[in-house]
C-alpha cells in the first residue's frame, strides 16, 4: 500500500528514512515528501505559500495508487490534514504523530519568529525536556545540521478547508512527547488547537513514548505504530 510522509518544520523527506525503510521491507511504498523551500537552506522560500505545500502533498497522493495512507508530523500533520481536505476519497487513513489537524482560517504554527521568508529552527534551551527526550547530543547535532529554515507561511498563511467528507476518514494520532490520556484531556476541555479532533467519526489513540521527533529517537518503533493501523494492520504484510 502506498504511504504519504509529510515531514514537521525544519525537515525534508529524506528525514523520513529509517522509517520508510521499515515501511518498504513491510512490503508497502512509502513517498517521503520534500515540501517546497525544504530542498536546501538556500532554497528561495520568501514566496512559497501554505497552498504551495499543501499542492506538494496532494501531489504526491495523486501519483500514488489510491488509497494511501497519509502520515503527517508535528506540522506536517496540519499540511496533511489540508491536503485530506482537497482528496477525502483518496485516503484510507490518516496518522498525525504529534501534532493536530488543521483547524480552518487558523495559521498552523502560529507564534514561531520567521527570519527572510523562513521560520529557523529554535535553539535546543527553546524547547521543553519533553520535546528533546531519547536524543542524545550526537542526534541533536545531526538534526541541526541537517535542518532547514521553514517557509513562514506555515504560520502566518490561514488555510481554508471545504470539504466535510474528510471526517468520514480514519485518524490515528499517536502521542509522542505527551500522552494519549493528556491529549484526550485537551479534547474534553475544548481547548482550541484540538478542537478538529472530535469531528472525525473514527478517532483512535496510541502513545509512543519518546520526544518530539519519534522518526529520530524510535523510528523503528513509530514505523509498527504506523502498520499496526488498518488498513495496513489488515494486510498479508503485517
Amino acid at each position: 500500500m502506498d504511504i504519504v510522509l509529510v515531514p514537521g518544520l525544519w525537515l525534508d523527506g529524506a528525514t523520513w528514512g529509517e522509517v520508510a525503510h521499515e515501511l518498504t521491507r513491510a512490503g508497502h511504498t512509502p513517498h517521503p515528501v520534500t515540501l517546497p523551500g525544504m530542498q536546501s537552506r538556500d532554497a528561495d522560500r520568501t514566496s512559497v505559500t501554505l497552498e504551495d505545500c499543501v499542492a506538494a502533498v496532494v501531489a504526491a497522493i495523486d501519483d500514488s495508487e489510491a488509497p494511501v495512507v497519509l502520515v503527517g508530523h508535528s506540522a506536517g500533520c496540519g499540511v496533511a490534514t489540508v491536503a485530506l481536505d482537497r482528496r477525502a476519497d483518496k485516503v484510507a487513513r490518516v496518522v498525525l504523530v504529534g501534532g493536530f489537524p488543521a483547524v480552518d482560517g487558523v495559521p498552523l504554527m502560529r507564534g514561531f519568529a520567521t527570519v527572510d521568508g523562513g521560520i529557523p529552527l529554535l535553539e535546543w534551551s527553546e524547547f521543553d525536556e519533553a520535546d528533546l527526550r531519547d536524543l542524545d547530543e550526537a542526534t541533536l547535532a545531526r538534526f541541526r545540521e541537517r535542518a532547514v529554515p521553514s517557509p513562514a507561511a506555515l504560520a502566518t498563511d490561514p488555510p481554508t478547508l471545504r470539504d466535510d467528507r474528510r471526517y468520514g476518514v480514519p485518524v490515528t494520532a499517536v502521542a509522542t512527547e505527551y500522552t494519549a490520556a493528556d491529549l484526550q484531556e485537551w479534547i474534553a476541555a475544548g481547548e482550541p488547537s484540538v478542537q478538529e479532533f472530535p469531528r472525525f467519526a473514527d478517532l483512535s489513540f496510541v502513545d509512543l513514548p519518546t520526544g518530539h521527533w519519534p522518526q529520530f529517537s524510535r523510528p523503528a518503533d513509530l514505523a509498527r505504530v504506523i502498520l499496526a493501523q488498518p488498513p495496513l494492520g489488515d494486510s498479508p504484510s503485517d
